[in-house]
């Protein structure tokens, strides 16, 4: 019982980070049609604007929200500079867009900063642990599932209970209806943007937490976890990427557990075996999207 709640705690808090990443992934695609494989680099971004705040010595809890607002204005500024202009392009051009502005950062991030790995410290009180009752469990894990499960959580109340939320809600499902019907298309994209943003900067607080550095490629491999994620869910949909997240998050930590050690170099290959199986199965994604069709 001991190792399953532990299993559990830490399948929610991979798989909330998963979902964070994900959902931003499928607003933006949701709305524009756009994978954006640069969402990763605000991964990097956010780390880099920890370590420089850090460096400077800012408090941590005051260097947290700032990166949270930075990486937000970083997501607004990727959209008004490198995707406005191809608004309405067709998937291959926005693709390679993104693809194009990722690589960049990357290197901007290798000659301006450093190639090599910069460390980004943490609290002491991060590093502890917690005890409840016989189970013993770090206390950055705790943090980050609730955290995750909370932004999670606020996220859908905004896009239930708000008029711009509802407007991303239904420029989801339909966006040429949502612009005949009058409402602003700029206002909608940018705050699809800023909510991704503001979803990469919590993830990256997490991750970077947990990694204790950032280098040029730290977000590589985040945003591809989170981009099967969303195929898992079903490309489109906001509650599928949500899903698929927490799957492939369970699904990691499960393989991790149960495998040998002999076979634990290759939980990757396992995990991409069962999300084939899924697609097999549902090749719709668990969630699949309802709506209507984008254009």
């Amino acid at each position: 019982m001991n190792t399953f709640i532990q299993q559990a705690i830490n399948g929610l808090s991979l798989g909330g980070m998963y979902a964070l990443l994900a959902l931003g992934l499928a607003i933006l695609y949701s709305i524009m049609g756009l994978i954006n494989f640069a969402h990763g680099e605000l991964i990097t971004a956010a780390g880099y604007m920890t370590w420089a705040l850090l460096t400077h010595s800012v408090p941590w809890l005051l260097a947290v929200p700032i990166t949270l607002v930075g990486t937000m204005l970083a997501a607004i500024l990727m959209e008004r500079i490198a995707f406005r202009p191809f608004r309405g392009a067709d998937l291959v051009t926005l693709l390679l867009t993104s693809f194009a502005i990722s690589l960049l950062l990357q290197t901007l991030f290798t000659l301006l900063i450093s190639p090599q790995p910069v460390p980004i410290s943490s609290p002491d009180w991060l590093s502890k642990v917690a005890t409840i009752g016989p189970y013993t469990i770090p206390r950055l894990q705790i943090i980050t599932t609730v955290t995750a499960i909370a932004c999670l959580f606020l996220l859908g109340l905004f896009l239930k209970r708000t008029i711009l939320g509802v407007a991303i809600r239904a420029a989801a499902e339909d966006f040429p209806v949502v612009r005949l019907m009058g409402v602003n298309a700029n206002r909608v994209v940018v705050s699809a943007f800023a909510i991704s943003g503001l979803l990469a900067g919590v993830a990256a607080v997490l991750y970077n937490a947990q990694a204790g550095s950032v280098s040029p490629t730290t977000g590589v491999t985040p945003i591809i976890k989170a981009f099967i994620a969303v195929i898992i869910g079903g490309l489109g949909s906001l509650s599928g990427a949500v899903a698929g997240g927490f799957v492939l998050g369970f699904t990691e930590v499960i393989f991790l557990a149960s495998l040998p050690d002999s076979l634990k170099p290759f939980v990757d290959a396992f995990t991409l075996l069962l999300v084939i199986a899924i697609l097999v199965a549902r090749p719709q994604g668990l969630l699949p999207r309802t709506g209507s069709s984008r254009t």
